[in-house]
């Protein structure tokens, strides 16, 4: 996971992080997420577990779903999926299920994300895919941190 990214992978993230301002003033963890293909955004999402009651709607999976919608199939090779958090468990198994040829994200999930789950050295398919991580990484984390600050102090 190294830190190879371009002003192309900056632009599409900050499109994610975009999304991610969208759960933010839905009052949801600020997760957004695009996928590129051929230069083009074909999939977007945020975080909607709260809004929809729904343990399955994050980000990844939202815009996994839209763009095998617009591609017009579940195969998603060669696109780069830009999420501003770092995957669960669940979501990185439908971006590999879905092929997708590339991961780029923001901030660590150092609770959920799926480094903290697998050794993607360890699996030879995994091999395929290339992950970046830490881009606008600063912005991504003072997202969440912005949103748990607020919930803790509206508890109060």
């Amino acid at each position: 996971m190294d830190k190879k990214f371009s002003s192309i992978d900056e632009y599409f993230m900050h499109e994610a992080i975009k999304e991610a301002k969208k759960a933010l003033r839905k009052g949801e963890v600020p997760v957004g997420a695009v996928i590129v293909y051929n230069g083009q955004i074909v999939g977007r999402g945020y975080n909607l577990r709260e809004s929809k009651k729904n343990p399955i709607s994050h980000a990844e999976m939202i815009a996994i779903e839209k763009a095998a919608k617009k591609l017009k199939g579940w195969r998603l090779c060669n696109c780069t999926l830009y999420v501003t958090l770092e995957p669960c468990i669940m979501c990185f198994g439908a971006i590999l299920n879905s092929r997708i040829s590339r991961l780029v994200y923001g901030t660590e999930n150092r609770e959920e994300g799926f480094t903290q789950f697998v050794n993607i050295r360890d699996y030879k398919k995994w091999k395929d895919i290339e992950i970046i991580s830490g881009i606008k990484k600063d912005v991504c984390e003072s997202l969440l941190k912005e949103f748990f600050k607020d919930m803790r102090s509206s508890r109060s």
